[in-house]
């Protein structure tokens, strides 16, 4: 049976407001309040989703199962650190801390408690990525492009822990195997951090990554390729496109077969709607979450080594 879960959000800015319409809508949860530093912020959203307004999230302790965290990457290991001794699950926004320490320290106390801890990789939701999954094996080569106009919401990090992070943890998942070396460069445009950073990844499989990311692009462009022995497969995680190409039976040339090519395109599915019932459905069947935080800490790790590459190449 499942039950009706106590939920609230800490953090309602722009990305914040979506998980509380989300809990506010799906059948299993109960939108108890919303909490946000801004009582302009936590006000507004409060009366959108007919729900309670905190300026402090302590003030939530004791009165919710369940909360997702969307405050700055600054004070996440802070708020999710309190809730989950609080006996609280957690649905943590990535990146999922500043050090590999801290989230260390956050995977424990979950496990400790027994509380769910599951990081907010939205992209893993994509209904292309999905999709994927079926068709990947023994990936030998993959290519990434995240690119975006600048947007001030993310600057509080670099491009890497802000773009790129999406694509080492889809990558990372993909791959399963452990990395042996990476390369990175990178420049800072507008801002005082990395706004444009490409990273070779090799890994111990012998598969190689090259992942670029940009928040300082014209247009955008959520694009990976993946070069496995039987296919080539693309990915456009905006537009919700999966090509295939295999090699036919018949030849094209003397000697090399034919291409043969399917192609798969998916309606817009709602990913943050997809997260909380997935974090919702983790909590009460007790099972894991499609993102744990051990997931997340390693995206973080590699996302962290990059960094320190970036700033020593500069």
């Amino acid at each position: 049976m499942t039950t009706t879960l106590k939920t609230a959000v800490i953090g309602v800015g722009y990305l914040g407001r979506f998980h509380a319409q989300k809990y506010a809508a799906l059948k299993g949860a109960e939108l108890i309040g919303v909490a946000d530093a801004n009582v302009e912020n936590a006000k507004r959203v409060a009366e959108e989703c007919g729900t309670t307004a905190y300026t402090d999230y302590r003030e939530l302790f004791g009165k919710v199962d369940a909360v997702s965290i969307v405050v700055p990457t600054q004070l996440h290991y802070q708020v999710a650190r309190e809730c989950l001794e609080n006996g609280i699950h957690v649905l943590l926004e990535k990146p999922m801390t500043v050090t590999v320490a801290e989230a260390d320290e956050l995977v424990a106390i979950a496990a400790e408690k027994r509380l769910v801890l599951q990081i907010g990789h939205l992209e893993r939701f994509n209904s292309a990525v999905l999709a994927l999954k079926p068709v990947l094996s023994n990936p030998q080569f993959i290519e990434s492009h995240r690119l975006a106009p600048f947007n001030p919401r993310g600057a509080d990090v670099n491009v890497v822990l802000d773009l790129m992070i999406h694509d080492i943890d889809i990558i990372q998942s993909l791959v399963g195997s452990p990395i042996a070396s990476i390369d990175a460069n990178g420049v800072s445009v507008l801002t005082k951090e990395h706004d444009i950073a490409n990273a070779r990844i090799t890994f111990e499989s012998g598969c190689v990554a090259n992942v670029t990311a940009s928040r300082v692009s014209m247009k955008p462009q959520r694009k990976m390729r993946i070069f496995q022995p039987d296919a080539y497969i693309s990915v456009d995680f905006q537009d919700k496109v999966l090509s295939v190409h295999r090699k036919g039976e018949k030849e094209m040339f003397p000697g090399i077969p034919e291409i043969t090519s399917e192609e798969s395109i998916f309606d817009n599915s709602d990913a943050i709607l997809a997260e909380a019932e997935a974090f919702l459905n983790a909590i009460n069947t007790g099972t894991r979450p499609p993102v744990t935080g051990e997931d997340g800490r390693q995206a973080l790790d590699t996302a962290i080594r990059i960094s320190e590459l970036l700033n020593q190449n500069s």
